[in-house]
Parts: C-alpha cells; sequence; structure tokens
C-alpha cells in the first residue's frame, strides 16, 4: 500500500511500513489482524470482505507505531476531490431516467476527480515503488530490490484492477436497491455493500489466475490504464531505497516468526 509519504507492505502474517520524515529515513512493523481465517477464508464473497477488513485494520496499528506515516488520502486535495466526486455522482442521478443508467453515469463521474487528484498526489510515486519493489522481489528476491528501477512502475496485481469490477457490480447492486423499493432500509444498503465487495473482489482473483480470459483481459487492461495514467509516477533512486527498506523489515519479521 503507498502511503504518501513512503511504503506499507504486508506479508501473510507481519506489516512493515517505511517512511522519509525530515530527511530521515524511519521503519516500523508489527502483526497483522487476521480475519479471513478458518471457513471465512474460503467462503466466497465473505472472504473477499474479510480480506479487505484486514488492510484497513493495519492503518490504526500503522499509525501507532509509525506516527510520521501519512496515509494517501489525509491531505487537503484530496478531502476535496472526495467532496466533488461525492456532488458530481449525486447531480448525475437527476440526469438520466434509467435508474441503470443514472448509477453508471453516478458511479464513474463520481470516481474521476479523486483520480485526477491522485495523478499529482505524491502517493502515485510511492505507488510506483511498491509496484517496483514486489516485481523486483518476485523475479529475483530481496537482491533484486536493489534493481528495482529496471522494473515497470506498473504491476497485474495492483488494486487498480479492482475498480473496474467495483464499479460494475456497485452499479448493479444499487439499481437492483433502487428498483426494489427498499434503499432507505440500512441492513439492506449494508447488505448491498458488502456483496458488491464480495463479488468484485471474486472477479480480481479470477482476472489474477485467469489474465489470458476474456474476464481477465479485460479487468487487467482497464487496471493498467489507470496504473498507466492516474496512480503510478516514476520514482527516484532515493524512494527505491525506502520501497527496500520496508522489503527487508519485513521479510526480517516474517523470518524471526517462523
Amino acid at each position: 500500500m503507498a502511503l504518501r509519504n513512503g511504503l506499507l507492505v504486508h506479508g501473510p502474517r507481519y506489516w512493515a511500513a517505511a517512511v522519509r520524515s525530515d530527511g530521515e529515513v524511519l521503519i516500523a512493523s508489527g502483526r497483522k489482524p487476521r480475519f479471513a481465517v478458518g471457513p471465512i477464508g474460503s467462503l466466497p464473497l465473505v472472504r473477499g470482505v474479510a480480506r479487505l477488513a484486514e488492510s484497513l485494520a493495519v492503518l490504526p496499528a500503522v499509525r501507532r507505531g509509525l506516527p510520521e506515516a501519512r496515509f494517501a488520502m489525509e491531505d487537503g486535495p484530496s478531502n476535496v476531490a472526495i467532496l466533488a466526486s461525492t456532488l458530481l455522482a449525486a447531480g448525475a442521478r437527476y440526469r438520466f431516467r434509467s435508474v441503470l443508467a443514472q448509477e453508471a453515469v453516478a458511479t464513474t463521474v463520481g470516481l474521476l476527480p479523486t483520480l485526477v487528484v491522485l495523478r499529482t498526489s505524491p502517493a502515485s510515486v510511492w505507488h510506483a515503488v511498491e509496484h517496483k519493489s514486489i516485481a523486483a522481489y518476485e523475479a529475483g528476491g530481496l537482491d533484486e530490490v536493489s534493481h528495482a528501477a529496471d522494473h515497470a512502475k506498473e504491476h497485474p496485481r495492483c488494486g487498480s484492477n479492482l475498480v473496474l469490477p467495483l464499479m460494475l457490480t456497485t452499479i448493479l447492486a444499487n439499481t437492483a436497491l433502487r428498483l426494489s423499493g427498499r434503499r432507505r432500509s440500512f441492513r439492506l444498503r449494508a447488505a448491498a455493500t458488502a456483496i458488491s465487495l464480495g463479488a468484485a473482489v471474486e472477479i480480481f482473483v479470477f482476472a489474477g489466475r485467469s489474465p489470458r480470459h476474456p474476464v481477465g483481459r479485460v479487468v487487467h487492461g482497464a487496471g493498467h490504464a489507470i496504473q498507466a495514467a492516474f496512480v503510478t509516477r516514476e520514482p527516484g533512486q532515493d524512494d527505491l531505497d525506502v520501497g527496500r527498506a520496508a522489503m527487508e523489515r519485513l521479510l526480517s519479521v516474517e523470518s524471526e516468526g517462523s
């Protein structure tokens, strides 16, 4: 996960983060909260929501362990972009008669301001550090991370590949809820959100396992386009060194904990 000033990486049991603050590289690590365990870890739809919850639950631990860490969306322009996205999405729902068209346009238009802001955010550099570091490690282990600059800033398993599936499942879930006439029910809205998240993760995982399948090609094509155009920028060697520090700490604590 790209931070605003560094990199957060997850292993099977631990997290590690490295950030640059006042010219220094600061590093911290800790054990991950685990939700996708036992039957939950293998139950379709539920397992995806559990894994997303694990990723979010790490963030408070990172803040406690490394107070200097800054998350990607906690700056002023990002907050303005989120507000603009919400207003545009709400306005788009009044432009079409078809409920499906309303939801499709609202979801698409609502995403654009956030993507535009991310393009110029420092997090886009760290997003590229994340991809290059992971790609280098997968290609040749920790030693290859020293040559992360040689690897692409786009990665086939990036969370950007989740955007298109999540847009589609959200559009369908919201449309079904509105057509049912029960969209005011909090329980139904929560259930629809959970189902759309779970279904999107299942599509994401399927695309990763079957990249040559038409679904995999479409999902990865959209994700690659988002990465290349909006959410990654080429990092410098100093940035890549911070990424290596995070990777080294993670591998160290995973090894010590085994």
